[in-house]
């Protein structure tokens, strides 16, 4: 017998449908069904869902279920003409309007343009900072319901899906392949502006924000807007003074995990990202990333004010204060303000008396690790800043920068 001869029935919630092959004939009609029964009228008005045994997932029609089985199965029927990918029938009809660019679906508040509703629908969670899916275990809520499912793994410590090549353990099997592209460098998301690859679609949206200035992300407290969510948690804990993630070894706080995770190879001197170019090592791929660039002399980040340009996003970010005199960062002591959490960092020494940078050689200690650098150069004789005017070397850029006023004052009197 063919599943074409099979008449698909709707089963009530309570029903789970465990075998798409087996068939049932009922007593009261000759036609053939999937392993359920004939409802009456009364019975069709309860709330009708099949439900995949592999995953519990719900559907409100067997067909849609015969669909979903083939993501388990690995069967995909249907294939894309545009992209050559094989896929199956649902997610092929979902993926045509991306080819054709038909995005019939925007949001009021911002105006940005979706494919689909269910799309736009979580697109305005972001506006509205509604979190309807809430963890049962401790109460936390998420905006999306695969962020609950996500999160839910932290209670369980389940991680069944694991990486065949280093070992490496993983909650969903879409970490597992977002990973494996670590191993095998593939790169399939294309930024369609500047051509830029990315392992990751995330990596790609968070991206694109910088060529569109998108702002999604506001402060409730200021009204400020930020292009990553991650830069709206940093902001938001200068309000609340909150960092929540500890350091065990130097006692040093932070506002997310991940920065504590970063930081923490500072202290075990973990440093597997390598320069192909001159083999010095970093613990993090950011810093790889910026110190490349040291070799290339790229300097992706713009000024639109100035046009001066930066190898770094966080410089270019602390340049603009320049010009809005914005300083964020307040001294609690003295109520004295700075452009950059470094140099609040640097004057609260002025109060606390730190001297946390020692000279192995005469055991001098400094407030600053610049000021140790230069110090090390007594030591070393080292006089790395020229002067082209006079040959003069100087063991300082401060000395140098003096010393050039000289020739400076010259020029001047010679006028």
């Amino acid at each position: 017998m063919d599943m074409e001869d099979v008449k698909l029935l709707v089963i009530p919630n309570s029903t789970v449908l465990t075998s798409l092959d087996s068939v049932a004939e009922t007593s009261n009609s000759d036609e053939k069904t999937l392993g359920v029964q004939v409802f009456t009228t009364e019975e069709k008005s309860l709330d009708k869902t099949v439900r995949c045994e592999i995953c519990g997932k719900s559907f409100g029609k067997v067909r849609y279920l015969k669909e979903h089985k083939k993501i388990h199965s690995g069967k995909k029927p249907c294939r894309d003409e545009i992209s050559a990918k094989s896929l199956s029938r649902t997610s092929l009809a979902l993926r045509k309007p991306i080819h054709t660019g038909n995005k019939s679906y925007h949001c009021e508040i911002c105006g940005k343009s979706f494919v689909k509703n269910s799309n736009l629908t979580q697109h305005k969670r972001v506006h509205t900072g509604e979190k309807p899916f809430t963890c049962e275990i401790c109460g936390e809520a998420f905006s999306h319901n695969y962020r609950l499912a996500i999160h839910k793994h932290s209670h369980t410590g389940s991680k069944p899906f694991q990486c065949e090549i280093c070992g490496k353990s993983f909650a969903l099997n879409s970490y597992l392949k977002s990973h494996k592209r670590i191993h095998t460098g593939e790169k399939p998301f294309q930024c369609e502006i500047c051509e830029k690859y990315f392992g990751q679609k995330s990596s790609l949206v968070t991206h694109i924000r910088i060529h569109t200035g998108e702002r999604p992300y506001h402060c409730d407290v200021c009204g400020k807007s930020f292009s990553f969510n991650s830069s709206l948690l940093r902001h938001k804990a200068m309000h609340s003074g909150e960092r929540p993630f500890h350091c065990e070894m130097c006692g040093k706080s932070f506002v997310d995990n991940g920065d504590l995770t970063r930081h923490k190879k500072i202290h075990n001197e973990e440093k597997p990202e390598q320069c192909e170019i001159c083999g010095k090592s970093f613990p993090i791929k950011s810093r790889l990333v910026n110190h490349k660039r040291t070799h290339t002399g790229e300097k992706p980040y713009h000024c639109e004010i100035c046009g001066k340009f930066f190898v770094q996003i966080s410089h270019l970010v602390n340049h603009v204060r320049l010009h809005t005199g914005e300083r964020p960062y307040n001294c609690e002591i003295c109520e004295k303000s700075f452009v950059t959490k470094g140099a609040l960092i640097r004057h609260r020494r002025v109060h606390t008396g730190e001297k946390p940078y020692n000279c192995d050689i005469c055991g001098k200690s400094f407030t600053n690790n610049s000021n140790l650098v230069d110090h090390l150069r007594i030591h070393t004789g080292e006089k790395p800043y020229h002067c082209d005017i006079c040959m003069k070397s100087f063991r300082s850029s401060g000395h140098f920068a003096k010393h050039k006023k000289i020739h400076a004052g010259t020029k001047i009197a010679s006028q």
